[in-house]
């Protein structure tokens, strides 16, 4: 197939299940029909030459608003120019389509957003696709875009992807630029790609990186080009599953989905990582304190227009105690120290991405550890810690392991040291390889 009829074909695809999923918020017909063009004509190459991609509507897109989910920027001035990472996929040949729904201000893990309605699990049109980035993880599964784009502060990569039955990248902290992005929390954002297969997530991931000085984050350390590493596959490397906090917040379903991923794997070696609830706590009370801070002069004079859930953790958080802050990161930093003298025994760890499969939309407690816990924040109990200390992991499904619901998938986290991107990808590639972990498209729909 040319570009345009590629392009051609996913716009229609959009247009015919998007009605149902809600994934999109803009869709960029005429961008996209012109930059196809260009890519039969000869004057765009690149190794994703004429692949379609989409972005969570938190980066800037030239002449549209930068949403970021919420009411309060439909008054943004249009962006002037497309976010880094875009830019860095164009250059690579693909062909943006469009923008997609998200939880406010990137603040949930569901995207049931009041301002857009909920984006729908395209596997079970009645459940949650996980959130923030839940129109990027849907529209992957529901065959309308090979591959998007996301943010992960808090899980909102990994918890969708899990959710969707899809793969999804997050990056070590500071390896991709966020520039041109809405931000959260300033210390634990990361960006990352979305696809239906590890290929297309690696290919994704060699082409945005580089360097950026617009973003005081990033790393000066080399890129590391995974393309030609993944074939290597699990041969060689020391894989742990993760126990305690990760086995005692998991239902049944998720631990069966890391029992699968470890047999198929050789894996029995368990690691245990010191305290990871406090690590958790100190996840949520930074994210708390910092979205707080961002988004206190809107709060003062316009609180009406938040949502209300984000709204109320916001001025929450505005009125958290410096103490409590400088104290969380001390531990976060005490924990990442803990954690790091882990990969000196394993390379690679494995642990659920959720407790559990993609809930009904409207859910507001879940059963975990004979607790009830809130639904909604406790999408993000085996994420959270990680994302404190930056650590690169991909989000892998696996499928069939809930008896109530054959139909769902649910994601393993591939959790290696910083800067491993390559070691989490060749443990991705080896499950694909092995049939343990795909991707699917919605038959439904």
């Amino acid at each position: 197939m040319s570009a345009t009829e590629t392009i051609t074909a996913t716009l229609a695809r959009v247009e015919a299940t998007d009605a149902k999923v809600n994934a999109f918020t803009n869709v960029l017909t005429e961008r996209a029909l012109a930059r196809a063009a260009l890519v039969d004509s000869g004057d765009i190459t690149g190794p994703l030459a004429g692949v379609p991609f989409a972005v969570k509507n938190l980066f800037d897109i030239e002449g549209l608003p930068t949403l970021a989910g919420s009411k309060i920027e439909r008054e943004a001035a249009p962006a002037g120019r497309d976010a880094f990472l875009v830019r860095q996929l164009e250059a690579a040949g693909a062909v943006l389509v469009g923008a997609l729904n998200m939880d406010e201000y990137a603040y949930g893990f569901t995207t049931e957003n009041s301002h857009y309605g909920p984006t729908r699990n395209p596997h079970d049109l009645a459940r949650i696709s996980g959130g923030s980035s839940g129109g990027s993880a849907a529209a992957v599964a529901a065959g309308q875009v090979p591959l998007t784009l996301g943010s992960d502060t808090n899980g909102s990569i990994r918890v969708p992807a899990s959710l969707c039955g899809v793969f999804g990248l997050k990056p070590t902290f500071g390896r991709l630029s966020r520039a041109g992005s809405y931000p959260f929390v300033s210390s634990l954002d990361h960006l990352g790609p979305f696809a239906r297969s590890v290929a297309e997530l690696t290919a994704a991931y060699d082409a945005l990186q580089g360097p950026d000085a617009d973003d005081p984050a990033q790393s000066p350390r080399q890129v590391n080009l995974c393309s030609s590493l993944v074939s290597r596959g699990a041969d060689g490397l020391r894989i742990g599953i993760l126990g305690g906090w990760f086995q005692q917040m998991a239902l049944q379903p998720a631990l069966r989905a890391v029992e699968l991923a470890a047999k198929a794997l050789g894996a029995s070696q368990m690691v245990e990582w010191p305290e990871v609830d406090r690590a958790r706590t100190a996840a949520f009370l930074i994210t708390n304190a910092e979205g707080a801070s961002l988004h206190l002069p809107d709060l003062k004079t316009r609180a009406h227009d938040f949502e209300p859930l984000s709204r109320d953790r916001f001025l929450a958080g505005a009125l958290l105690p410096a103490a409590w802050v400088n104290q969380s990161h001390r531990v976060r930093y005490w924990f990442a120290r803990r954690v790091a003298e882990s990969f000196a025994h394993v390379d690679v760890v494995l642990a659920p991405a959720t407790p559990c499969t993609a809930p009904v939309i409207g859910t507001e407690w879940l059963d975990i550890a004979g607790m009830k816990l809130p639904a909604r924040a406790s999408m993000g109990l085996l994420t959270q810690p990680v994302s404190c200390i930056g650590l690169p992991v991909v989000s892998a499904p696996i499928w069939g392991t809930d008896p109530e619901a054959p139909h769902l998938p649910i994601g393993i986290q591939i959790i290696a040291a910083p800067w491993r991107e390559d070691l989490c990808l060749r443990v991705a590639h080896a499950l694909q390889a092995a049939g343990v972990s795909h991707a699917a498209i919605a038959k439904e729909l």
